[in-house]
């Protein structure tokens, strides 16, 4: 079974907000999470590319320098012996014997040597090493690839952590068997160098998007000013035009019906003109007068007469309104309600709301047709509903519905007089009164349409009995 489910929720609880605040509430945090996202953005490939580049540039020099040590004490291993290679630290904090002037760049602090089978030479005073550095995985690897690899260690204490780098050193002529030169240098400052950066990175970040939200806020309500300005020009064009249309449609249709009494003496080609006139300004008429409803809904500074409603009574007196125009249809309206609820609302906007619902159920329903609506409270709102046992609506076009001038089936919908205007009144004077208008349908069997309103039990401290 194809069925679907439309509700339409209130924009805010408590105080009506009004569609055109909800847009412009939208389209400004839609500005604004724009702005942050474009420079969060900017702001982290900046973040990237700086800590990237200091990382470089701080520990670049540093395996360099140990790569050049390593193939130092690997050449001098090949030259001489183990013995001299991995001598321990001289009082100036070299290792082993002197260089030539030209070979005289700072050594790395640690330096140890491993035979072929990654064991410590014995030869080498170990004690003021650290323990990390000296565990020889790095240096089984470098003899399985027999080629250079590096690894940081954490060595604890206060000297963290410890960039590490194995070089194989070969067999050859006059070596003791080839093996394998460690060499370490501690990074701590590098890494705490850089730990702040990303401390500062992030928090300055924070801080301007923290900024970029304030900023942006700022230059979305700049940016939809004369957006405002076009909007509120817009509904008073509208509000105005349908206004004056009003009179000449009126006069014209009056004058259409004036010459159709005289039907007998009209040419019958005039007269069927004269009919159309008649129902192209009745059509006309509905339109202007659902758009000036729909701009003074649009409308923030309307002034709505609020009272205690008798929402029974207010039904009962629209489905009397539509009884003749049912009959004719073949339709049978039938209202049920086994108790007065009371709603706070303008009487007028609701009876509106009201006569749309049944309307569209009177038309788009079946020969021989029915429509019922029913009334209950339940925990302190009011539920209107209008069944009716007609067409349905399929369920992709239930998410435009209310939309306004959208109408399901548009050749059916203009012969009936609709103007796609209906549901949008109804959804607004929901709108306006804290409500909701839930629709259902099932095509082929009927659509179901609820108004909920909050129980004037709610509000009676608020307004009881008391225009607003």
């Amino acid at each position: 079974m194809n069925w679907g489910k439309l509700v339409w929720w209130p924009m805010y609880r408590g105080r009506y907000r009004h569609s055109q605040e909800a847009l412009f509430d939208g389209l400004r945090i839609r500005l604004t999470l724009w702005y942050c996202g474009v420079l969060g953005a900017a702001l982290i490939l900046f973040g990237i590319a700086l800590y990237l580049g200091t990382q470089y540039f701080l520990f670049s020099p540093i395996e360099s320098d140990a790569a050049m040590h390593a193939q130092m004490h690997a050449h001098q291993w090949l030259m001489d012996s183990s013995d001299h290679t991995c001598q321990p630290p001289d009082p100036y904090g070299h290792f082993g014997p002197p260089f030539p002037p030209q070979d005289s760049l700072p050594m790395p602090e640690m330096v140890v040597c491993f035979d072929r089978n990654g064991s410590l030479l014995s030869n080498q005073r170990t004690t003021e090493l650290p323990s990390a550095f000296l565990t020889n995985t790095l240096a089984k690897s470098a003899l399985q690839t027999d080629q250079p690899v590096t690894d940081i260690v954490n060595a604890g204490g206060s000297i963290g952590s410890i960039y590490r780098y194995a070089l194989v050193v070969p067999n050859s002529s006059g070596s003791d068997n080839g093996g394998v030169v460690l060499v370490g240098e501690p990074i701590q400052a590098q890494e705490t160098a850089l730990s702040l950066l990303l401390t500062l990175l992030l928090t300055i970040g924070c801080v301007a998007l923290a900024g970029a939200g304030l900023g942006g806020l700022f230059l979305a309500n700049r940016a939809l000013q004369p957006a405002r300005l076009a909007w509120a020009n817009q509904q008073r064009f509208i509000a105005d035009a349908s206004h004056e249309l009003r009179t000449p449609l009126t006069l014209l249709r009056a004058d259409a019906e004036v010459l159709l009494r005289d039907r007998e003496r009209l040419v019958p080609e005039d007269g069927a003109l004269l009919e159309d006139i008649v129902a192209e300004a009745n059509h006309m008429a509905r339109l202007a007068t659902n758009l000036l409803t729909l701009a003074r809904l649009d409308n923030v500074a309307l002034h709505q007469e609020h009272e205690v409603v008798n929402l029974a009574e207010l039904a009962q007196e629209t489905v009397r309104r539509v009884q003749a125009f049912a009959e004719q249809s073949g339709i049978t309206v039938q209202l049920e309600c086994s108790h007065d609820p009371y709603v706070v609302g303008d009487p007028m906007l609701l009876e509106q709301a009201v006569l749309v619902l049944l309307d569209n159920a009177i038309k788009y329903n079946r020969p021989d047709g029915r429509v019922t609506v029913h009334m209950t409270v339940q925990d302190k709102q009011v539920l209107l509903e209008v069944k009716d046992t007609g067409i349905g609506i399929a369920a992709e076009h239930l998410p435009h519905l209310g939309e306004r001038f959208y109408r399901v089936d548009k050749a059916r919908s203009r012969e009936a007089g609709g103007t796609g205007l209906g549901l949008s009144i109804a959804r607004n004077a929901a709108l306006a009164h804290d409500g909701q208008l839930t629709l259902t349908s099932i095509p082929g069997k009927g659509t179901t349409v609820v108004l909920t309103l909050p129980s004037a039990t709610r509000e009676s401290n608020h307004s009881s009995g008391q225009r607003t």
